[in-house]
């Protein structure tokens, strides 16, 4: 169990940080994007998103204050998606179905960041963990042995 959720934490942190890193390697593409969508300040928009997705993103790599870093990426997602990926303003029905799609990708992000919200902290093999003593490490892994398989 214990395995699969460290896999899990290096994909799903990976995405976001990887994402994140884009937003800066393709900040013109990405500037022009976003202003065609209507995002008021696209030059600074996105670089600034950029940094919510890498610091998001390495909080749940690292699970340094993983709470905090999924609060941050769903304040991320559920706004751009809103803003972003609209189709149901879309008449074209490849359009509809493309911004259909990321819409939907985005908001079950969301879902999944609030499920971990949800797990007891620390997480194992963590930064925040490393700082516990002993005793209050060991507790937390019977607490991770414990969830459903």
């Amino acid at each position: 169990m214990r395995a699969l959720f460290i896999l899990g934490r290096l994909i799903f942190g990976g995405y976001f940080v990887w994402n994140g890193i884009n937003h800066f390697r393709h900040r013109q593409a990405m500037t022009g994007y976003a202003s065609s969508k209507g995002v008021a300040a696209a030059q600074a928009a996105v670089p600034g998103t950029g940094g919510l997705l890498v610091t998001g993103g390495l909080s749940v790599l690292t699970g340094t204050r993983p709470r905090q870093g999924l609060l941050t990426l769903v304040g991320f997602l559920v706004p751009v998606s809103l803003q972003m990926h609209r189709f149901w303003d879309e008449a074209d029905p490849g359009r509809r179905t493309a911004e259909m799609i990321n819409f939907t990708k985005n908001m079950a992000l969301v879902g999944a960041a609030l499920m971990l919200m949800a797990l007891p902290e620390p997480w194992p093999v963590s930064l925040d963990r490393a700082r516990l003593p002993a005793g209050a490490r060991r507790l937390n892994d019977r607490e991770m042995r414990a969830l459903p398989a």
